[in-house]
């Protein structure tokens, strides 16, 4: 019987009665199990689908000195709302531990003395009584789902707490071209069908001025307008909006009721005023100046706006751009045309052309503290030609968890789509995220945590699981992301404390919990508890490399170096990349010294330089040739997305279809794939790109695909359109889709990634058109210097 375990289903429990004895073993000291298989084969991504979780070493180091001889950092990536296989949702409070500095919740790890009816934190080691209805009822034969192995990741829905509909205020710019806005109001129109009927909306439009509409009239449309010279505390929108009083204090419900309104009760109203919008009125000056843009000014006002109704609760202010701020606060160019915006030579040099981006990144800066202190997202869909100021705003989509999207146009599917899978709800009718997100993390005492790297921000807390190293957003234990969905993942890096060789007992496991506590779209919180364990190495650190999880660990490097990218020149960056991996390799590699034919690279390690190689290459290194909203908008996406998404962005995946190969064959990304008879699918997350060798591409423009006898060839030509279409309809934000053969001018999407193997001179049966003239050097010559570095004396 499940009695006296509330939320866990009596089934649920007799189906484990049956294997009590090892959950009572596990109960004890759980996970020791996949400790001893460690050696022997890791199955990291079965472990990923459990928990959400991969890390860098799954054997750790004993001591913070062989911590500092492994080089690459200890870390995990943590994906705290995954969808997990056989998540177990429970509708009771957690049981906690008491001890002073911990707070940890009970857990498959702890030791439990079913004799004294009690508890031990593998945490902090204090030892807890189970709660009276725990007590009554458990026994070897009734164990609460907590404390089953099978739920190392367990989701509490708490009791008797309701917060109010999610809040989307929506900013859009009026500054663009009619056809520009035509096709941006079109994309918030659908977004106003797809959200649920009591999720709250308002609306907000900028040129030269800011207008916050009220949506509450229906007769007469009517707009507040704030100067778009000057910046708004959240105290003076509200005293402009009547939501209060000069000196502060909340707003009253009905005042707030105007601007914020059910969509069930504004869609007709709020339709009706983007019918009516036009492009912003205020006169352009000439066709040699700019069009008055105030977007900071919009966007300190909707924060003042939410600030005001509704603080801490499941809110995202969604601003849609259509260029550069040039008026008041976060303006980052002027009114001229003739004044070209900055560069990253213009950054480098501080070169005129740069003059507003410090003041223009320390207002953005303060509006995002505003944000993260009431717990709310700010998203930015910026679609134009030219640069919209990326570089500058990234610092609140960071700090707030919000999404950023970038894009040439409004009416290309990379804004309209992605716009629109914000607001799919899943089989249950709620919206796929959660909101005012905070993630905690728990250490045993033998290491602590430096920080995280991701899309939250740092709320300051103090605990024993804190170190003294500081690695992106480090010094607490505690950060909240003002939203999050199932492919946010976050970065946590960790130092072991443990400084004395050999006092670790051999076996000695190390034990790590993430709590994260969200608002889900039902209103209710929930609490999302994943504990794991790992055994550390013995003093010689003899089998640590067999626990070595290269594309985790791949990842955990791109994220440091490019979190070190803020602070530091992007050349330092990439010569501590080569460092790092120069002493891996000579660590772990077998070889004579002064031998470079000796050199040998266990499996374990071997695919590692690669993605190094092709990280050294990327856009998030390399800054030549993007420009600085570009190199913005790609370090903002793989600092949060998932370990599989963040190594098609570090190394692309590229698929061949040919006739002769039959199913579609995964092959190098080298330019020796760059056949003249098949097709490639590339996909480097930003773009998936259909690429059509010389001789297909011939078939292609006489037509083969139309006649009947080539319905081969129609069949082939149609299989990496449905696979790139898989692609466009999974993912988030949605690529930019291309088509393109051998010498055409976008085959450069492909060309510029590839490994130039043929050193720009040609190879056997390569043409002309599939040559990669380029400065890199090839994957070979890399590793040719990389083996004589690491092997000399």
């Amino acid at each position: 019987s499940a009695a006296g375990f509330p939320g866990v289903p009596s089934a649920y429990v007799r189906r484990t009665a049956c294997s009590v004895r090892r959950a009572r073993r596990i109960a004890s000291c759980t996970l020791r199990a996949i400790a001893a298989t460690a050696a022997a084969a890791m199955d990291v991504r079965a472990g990923e689908c459990v928990n959400g979780i991969r890390m860098s070493w799954n054997i750790w180091p004993s001591t913070r000195l062989d911590a500092t001889r492994i080089i690459v950092p200890l870390g995990c990536l943590y994906t705290p709302l995954k969808a997990t296989d056989s998540l177990q949702l429970v509708e009771y409070e957690p049981v906690i531990c008491r001890a002073r500095d911990c707070g940890a919740v009970l857990n498959p790890c702890c030791f439990v003395d079913f004799h004294s009816k009690s508890w031990t934190c593998p945490f902090c080691t204090n030892r807890n009584p189970f709660p009276p209805h725990y007590a009554e009822h458990i026994n070897e034969h009734n164990l609460p789902a907590e404390l089953l192995p099978m739920c190392s990741t367990i989701e509490y829905i708490i009791p008797q707490t309701m917060s109010n509909p999610p809040v989307f205020l929506l900013v859009l710019d009026t500054a663009v071209i009619e056809e520009e806005l035509e096709q941006a109001k079109d994309s918030l129109q659908q977004s106003l069908a797809m959200m649920p009927q009591n999720a709250l909306v308002g609306f907000i439009t900028f040129g030269a001025m800011v207008y916050v509409h009220e949506l509450a009239a229906t007769t007469l449309p009517k707009a507040y307008a704030f100067r778009g010279a000057k910046e708004y505390s959240a105290q003076q929108v509200a005293y402009q909006l009547g939501l209060g009083t000069r000196g502060g204090g909340g707003a009253n419900a009905q005042a707030a009721g105007r601007f914020l309104m059910p969509v069930s009760e504004c869609e007709f109203t709020l339709n009706s005023l983007l019918d009516d919008l036009t492009r912003d009125a205020w006169p352009l000056g000439g066709h040699d100046r700019r069009p008055f843009r105030c977007t900071g000014a919009a966007l300190s006002v909707a924060l003042g706006l939410i600030e005001s109704c509704c603080p801490q609760g499941s809110a995202r202010v969604t601003l849609v751009t259509g260029g550069a701020p040039n008026v008041g606060p976060g303006m980052v160019v002027g009114e001229e045309l003739a004044e070209t915006i900055r560069s990253h030579l213009d950054l480098q040099r501080e070169t005129p052309n740069a003059k507003y981006t410090k003041k223009a990144l320390k207002f953005y800066t303060s509006l995002a503290q505003r944000a993260v202190s009431c717990g709310f997202a700010v998203d930015i869909y910026a679609c134009a030609l030219d640069q919209c100021g990326l570089y500058e705003m990234k610092v609140i989509a960071d700090k707030t968890g919000g999404y950023m999207v970038m894009s040439d146009s409004f009416s290309m599917s990379v804004f309209k789509d992605s716009f629109r899978k914000v607001y799919d709800c899943d089989e249950t009718g709620y919206l796929q995220l959660g909101f005012n997100a905070k993630v905690e993390v728990f250490t045993s005492r033998e290491f602590k945590c430096c920080g995280a790297v991701g899309g939250l921000s740092s709320l300051g807390k103090k605990s024993p699981a804190v170190a003294e190293t500081e690695i992106g957003e480090g010094g607490t234990c505690q950060w909240v992301a003002g939203s999050m969905d199932k492919n946010t993942t976050i970065g946590f890096y960790f130092d072991i404390h443990n400084q004395q060789a050999g006092s670790m007992p051999s076996n000695k496991q190390s034990y790590l919990q993430f709590q994260t506590c969200y608002l889900h779209p039902s209103g209710r919180k929930r609490l999302r508890v994943t504990t794991v364990s790992h055994r550390y190495t013995d003093a010689n650190m003899s089998d640590i490399v067999t626990g070595f999880d290269q594309e985790a660990a791949a990842v955990i490097m791109a994220r440091y170096a490019v979190a070190k990218c803020d602070n530091e020149d992007p050349h330092d960056v990439l010569r501590w990349v080569d460092r790092m991996l120069i002493r891996l390799v000579a660590k772990f590699a077998d070889y004579r010294k002064d031998d470079p034919s000796s050199f040998n690279l266990m499996p374990e390690l071997s695919i590692f330089p690669q993605f190094m190689y092709h990280l050294r290459r990327s856009n998030f290194l390399q800054t030549f040739g993007t420009s600085p909203d570009e190199t913005a908008y790609y370090r903002t996406i793989i600092l949060r997305e998932n370990t599989m998404n963040s190594l098609v962005m570090i190394q692309p995946a590229l698929l061949q279809y040919s006739f002769e190969e039959g199913p579609p064959q995964p092959v190098l990304l080298d330019t020796c794939s760059l056949k003249p008879d098949v097709i490639l699918l590339m996909d480097d997350f930003f773009h998936v790109v259909i690429w059509r060798g010389e001789k297909i591409q011939a078939w292609y423009d006489k037509g083969y695909q139309e006649m009947d006898e080539y319905a081969n060839f129609k069949t082939l030509l149609q299989a990496p359109a449905a696979d790139a279409k898989q692609i466009l309809g999974d993912r988030f934000p949605v690529p930019k889709f291309v088509q393109t053969n051998a010498g055409g001018s976008q085959a450069r999407f492909v060309t510029s990634k590839v490994n130039p193997s043929n050193g720009g001179m040609g190879n056997a049966g390569q043409t002309d058109a599939t040559q990669v003239i380029t400065d890199d050097v090839s994957l070979k010559v890399f590793m040719e210097h990389l083996i004589r570095l690491a092997v000399q004396s």
